[in-house]
């Protein structure tokens, strides 16, 4: 009869195993991190200074972003405010002259009435007449234009008519009103411009405007050379490159 060897008896539990290693993970890792925090304190380091360093360095973050912001809503008031003056300004400009245009017909209109009227009272017809007026950029960036009209005549084109044109430019500088000649406009390169024609002339000159004035009106001034004519005023809005 065979005796049976001895019998071992050994225990499976694998749920005690992870739990045990899970333990020994989380140990780890929290002896990691004490360690790490005792470092920290033998350098130096404060954690409660630095969480209120941190709030402090927020809150002057979030008071420039505010103030970031009211300066861009003020900026884009004072830019809506410039816009509405330049508007404004270029409207008044353009109703002064609508009305020297208009004040120019009536008067027409009053001397041919007093013609009929009064033949002998009538007043005589400018010799010459600026026409078809033209602001035209040449540098915007130098502030250089050229000033484009025609001289025709309005009665006895068959005889030639000469003298000379004055131009004075009005507007603003330095917030009160001012006007510049054509010596002023050409470097006194030119005081005014001569002319000689028998039915029309065109002509063209440069001007350049000072950076500090901002132009509003042109006005022509025609001298005729013959004696017994009188000089004769046409004002145009300062309109650069409209026809």
């Amino acid at each position: 009869m065979e005796i049976p060897g001895k019998l071992v008896v050994r225990t499976y539990a694998p749920a005690r195993r992870w739990t045990m290693l899970a333990s020994a993970l989380l140990l780890g890792a929290v002896g990691l991190y004490l360690a790490f925090q005792i470092g920290r304190q033998k350098a130096g380091f404060d954690g409660i200074q630095a969480a209120q360093q941190r709030a402090a360095l927020e809150g002057q973050i979030a008071a420039l972003q505010n103030n970031a912001h009211d300066l861009q809503v003020q900026l884009a008031a004072a830019d809506e405010a410039r816009i509405s003056q330049v508007r404004e300004r270029s409207e008044v400009a353009r109703t002064i002259g609508e009305l020297q245009a208009a004040l120019g017909r009536a008067q027409q209109d009053l001397e041919f009435y007093r013609g009929i009227a009064s033949p002998l009272a009538a007043a005589k017809p400018p010799a010459v007449r600026v026409q078809q007026f033209q602001v035209l950029t040449v540098n915007a960036a130098a502030r250089r234009y050229t000033l484009r009209f025609a001289l025709n005549r309005p009665t006895r084109p068959e005889e030639s008519s000469s003298g000379t044109l004055a131009v004075t430019i009005d507007g603003e500088r330095a917030g009160a009103a001012a006007s510049l000649d054509l010596a002023m406009l050409t470097d006194g390169k030119q005081k005014d411009l001569p002319y000689s024609f028998r039915y029309y002339s065109n002509v063209e000159q440069q001007v350049t405007v000072p950076a500090d004035f901002r132009p509003e009106r042109v006005t022509i001034e025609i001298r005729p050379a013959r004696k017994g004519l009188a000089p004769f005023r046409q004002t145009f809005v300062w309109n650069p490159d409209v026809t």
